[in-house]
């Protein structure tokens, strides 16, 4: 009885991943995995939810408030790769599913799998954490100036974000747009679109992020070695621990693009060319999926343990995961304490926003990716449901108490005020709106008659008024960040 039992399982089990398309370890009943799929579906949660109200909400619902035509999802738990699976569509409009196999685009989550090459590299005496890169630098070395005088741009500050290096991000080129070499996206060197990379702060004062200053790393690794990037990050970690639908080549060969999901804009557009290419490729050029990014969360876990040292060492693992600079550690951001510490990063480049997040200790973790410039709030949703099905401490959400406001006073509100950007204040049918520039409305939730909140994000509004009693700027508070900004409009 038991070994009909037994085979009765692992054929529905098959047959469940036949016909859903999701990938899954053997561990558990597929009924029972089913179930606990279709609850993460189905309870996707807001930051904030409101008392006595529902919160829960269903992925494809979501998918279409957002414009996200595609996503996969890979979940880590007992220290395995639990399942993974995608939904939608590779493009909008067409027929072709999104599966757990579906390239996106990995944007910033480049970093740290870039890192743990350069440390591959430190482990085998090639690269110095704590030598001045200008050392081992040759077609392009770190302008000299003031600063670094005083303190030098080394591997360590570069990876943890305090170098003092200059350009936070890039947006990469369109199709048929010319594409630098990576010494002139240092430069700032036609035809790259991004300005130079150059240090304007003390090196080792403070954390900033710099997508400059990984693009220095890149350009180390490749001329200490004499090999092109794609090739060395293949032989160093992707290869080594299974990543075997990832690739840092730009732009993606002819051959990988059927794989490849399309990105697309806020309002659901496609990007122009499907995608952009970035040859800053440690900072945001690897092509991967959800199942690869575990594969290579797990690898941390492992190594951080001492069951693995496919890549690096238990102590060059705990170097990675150890605070540099802020929150950050050799190129991921670190969060949590004793059993509860995690490892994460996000990504957005155009067209496509991701998230891994996993923790070091505790076997568990999750990578989201989307094809849509609206997929970072539904990645945070997803994460939500995902901690509440398994017990997460991290991506708990809040819940509170909207206050009775009289909505004759949101017309004192309703105008356009410069934070970082146009932000536009609305109200229509007894209720006030936010809209960031690029993305959608989102409701205010008064808890008084000048603050109120969102429900997407932990984001606080605040009214302020000058001395005549009319509202001339507004405060936003994200998480314990402060910014202000005057009425325009």
């Amino acid at each position: 009885m038991r070994r009909k039992l037994l085979l009765f399982s692992l054929v529905s089990g098959l047959a469940f991943a036949l016909l859903t398309g999701v990938s899954f370890t053997a561990r558990q009943p597929a009924n029972a995995l089913a179930a606990r799929i279709a609850r993460v579906e189905a309870g996707l949660l807001p930051a904030i939810v409101l008392k006595d109200q529902p919160a829960a909400m269903p992925l494809a619902e979501r998918m279409k408030h957002y414009k996200v035509p595609g996503i996969s999802v890979a979940v880590i738990n007992e220290g395995k790769l639990e399942w993974a699976k995608g939904y939608g569509v590779t493009e909008a409009g067409g027929s072709t599913a999104v599966t757990a196999d579906t390239l996106f685009q990995a944007a910033s989550i480049s970093k740290p799998v870039a890192a743990m090459g350069m440390l591959a590299l430190v482990e085998q005496g090639k690269l110095t954490l704590d030598e001045d890169v200008n050392v081992k630098l040759k077609s392009w070395k770190v302008p000299d100036n003031d600063f670094t005088k005083e303190q030098k741009v080394t591997l360590r500050r570069l990876a943890s974000h305090s170098a003092g290096l200059t350009v936070h991000g890039f947006r990469g080129y369109a199709k048929g747009e010319p594409v630098p070499t990576t010494v002139q996206v240092l430069d700032g060197e036609k035809p790259a679109n991004s300005a130079p990379v150059r240090v304007d702060l003390l090196p080792g004062s403070r954390w900033r992020y710099s997508g400059g200053g990984i693009t220095a790393m890149q350009l180390l690794m490749t001329e200490v070695t004499g090999k092109a990037f794609p090739a060395l990050m293949q032989e160093l970690v992707l290869s080594k621990i299974g990543m075997k639908n990832s690739t840092y080549e730009q732009p993606l060969p002819d051959g990988k693009a059927p794989q490849a999901a399309t990105g697309h804009r806020g309002n659901g557009n496609q990007v122009t060319g499907k995608w952009h290419t970035y040859p800053e490729m440690a900072a945001a050029g690897l092509w991967t999926t959800p199942t690869d990014l575990a594969k290579f969360a797990l690898e941390v876990q492992q190594a951080y343990a001492g069951k693995s040292r496919k890549v690096l060492s238990q102590a060059m693992t705990r170097q990675f995961l150890t605070k540099q600079s802020g929150e950050y550690g050799l190129g991921i951001g670190l969060g949590g304490t004793g059993k509860d510490a995690s490892f994460s990063h996000g990504g957005s480049n155009e067209g496509f926003k991701c998230m891994l997040f996993a923790y070091v200790e505790r076997g568990q973790g999750a990578a989201v990716m989307t094809n849509g410039d609206q997929g970072s709030q539904l990645a945070n949703e997803i994460l939500r449901s995902i901690a509440r099905e398994y017990g997460w401490p991290d991506y708990q959400v809040a819940e509170r108490t909207v206050a009775k406001v009289n909505p004759d006073l949101f017309k004192a509100y309703v105008g356009e005020y410069e934070v970082s950007g146009k932000v536009t204040i609305s109200s229509e049918n007894g209720k006030l709106y936010l809209q960031p520039p690029g993305a959608p409305k989102s409701e205010l939730f008064a808890t008084s008659e000048t603050e109120f909140f969102l429900l997407t994000d932990n984001i606080r509004v605040i009214f302020a008024k000058d001395e005549q009693g009319a509202v001339n700027r507004l405060q936003v508070f994200v998480g314990p960040r402060q910014m202000e900004g005057k009425r325009i409009k």
